[in-house]
């Protein structure tokens, strides 16, 4: 389904995927049934839509190249059960896009690098139930890094304090068009309303990235830079068993939560 004549645009970080096997098996990850309403993110032309709108009830596409109506106009005439939407789906407030479905949703998307992380996290805020993504793979590593590894971050713990993250499968790079430098992994992220959570869930994210600002510093003398005195930095330190030498990395989610928690 390649439109000959389309340019790929760098600043959209377009890069489709046109082998059907490995298509089919993105729908089955995404566990899609004749009752899930998807919302796909940046369908290109559509080659993943068209597998979607066969297994699902309902797809509701964000797509922010208006050069891509064609393919994807001729699409929404093929299936009754599609919806497309030239719009910028990170810009768009969520209750508007909420407006297209009936009740929960589930959210499946090939991300370009410059938008990942806002857009996972503006999804964990809202009514979707998982989200299938796929990401660069190093991306989806520091997602799933454990404390004490060089991938662990701030998006390890701000994604792991509101979701759960399960690896699906590599992606390899000469699967695109055009063929990036890097290698793609598929993860679903399944949002845990069961997860412990800080009192100040504001303070929390505040704390988490004072932790990380310098990954060479102790976590003492990052946390001073919340205009915190030393003398109650470390009294909640010690009050959470954690050593003032430590460093962001060591630390659990459970352990930042205590921390906000002791700090606030």
């Amino acid at each position: 389904m390649r439109t000959e004549k389309f340019v790929f645009k760098k600043k959209y970080g377009q890069n489709f995927i046109y082998d059907g096997n490995l298509l089919s098996a993105i729908v089955s990850d995404a566990k899609i049934t004749p009752e899930t309403e998807v919302l796909e993110i940046g369908p290109g032309e559509g080659t993943l839509t068209k597998k979607l709108c066969a297994a699902a009830k309902r797809v509701v596409a964000y797509e922010i190249d208006r050069q891509l109506q064609a393919p994807l106009g001729a699409l929404q005439s093929e299936f009754s059960n599609l919806e497309v939407i030239f719009q910028d789906a990170l810009k768009t407030p969520t209750e508007e896009i909420e407006k297209n479905f009936s009740g929960d949703y589930v959210v499946v998307a090939n991300l370009p690098y410059y938008i990942t992380s806002p857009l996972i996290f503006k999804f964990l805020a809202s009514r979707a139930s998982w989200l299938t993504v796929m990401v660069q793979k190093e991306v989806a590593q520091r997602f799933l890094a454990k404390p004490n590894s060089k991938d662990y971050g701030i998006p390890t713990v701000m994604i792991n304090y509101r979701a759960n993250v399960e690896y699906l499968r590599t992606v390899g790079r000469k699967m695109f068009t055009p063929q990036p430098n890097v290698d793609s992994a598929l993860i679903r992220i399944v949002k845990d309303e069961t997860k412990p959570k800080a009192k100040d869930e504001k303070f929390f994210t505040s704390l988490v990235k004072a932790a990380f600002g310098a990954r060479r510093k102790t976590l003492l003398n990052n946390l001073l830079s919340l205009n915190i005195s030393k003398e109650k930095i470390l009294s909640a330190l010690n009050k959470c068993s954690i050593a003032p030498s430590s460093r962001a990395e060591q630390l659990s989610v459970l352990d930042f939560i205590s921390l906000s928690n002791s700090l606030n």
